[in-house]
């Protein structure tokens, strides 16, 4: 039959297994379940601050000149414009990063099989 020192053997052998296996296996992700959202909030007010800034300075300068529609109308379309323009960098901006966080497993994968 089997000794009471190897079965305690066995069990200090399946401690230190599983005390490996936590040392090696990654930690859980994390809850990103609204990032995108973030995001998208994010270029919202974006646009509606161009919009809203490109309102007041028209505004402003219909008040100061006597224009009335002029000014008003021309700004709210550079300030759509703008706001769009920031829309489109910040869009780039969250495709760059989630391309580097796709790369980034498999480049520590890499430098794990060479180690």
């Amino acid at each position: 039959m089997s000794d009471p020192n190897d079965l305690e053997r066995l069990s200090a052998l399946d401690k230190r297994i599983e005390q490996m296996k936590a040392a090696h296996t990654p930690p859980p992700p994390k809850a990103e379940s609204h990032v995108m959202a973030q995001h998208a909030w994010r270029m919202v007010t974006e646009l509606v601050a161009g919009l809203l800034i490109g309102l007041g300075i028209g505004y402003g300068l219909d008040a100061l000149f006597g224009t009335r529609p002029l000014f008003l109308v021309v700004f709210i379309l550079l300030g759509f414009a703008a706001g769009i323009r920031v829309m489109m960098r910040s869009a780039a901006e969250v495709q760059r990063q989630s391309e580097e966080e796709a790369v980034k497993p498999a480049r520590d994968r890499g430098e794990k099989d060479r180690g």
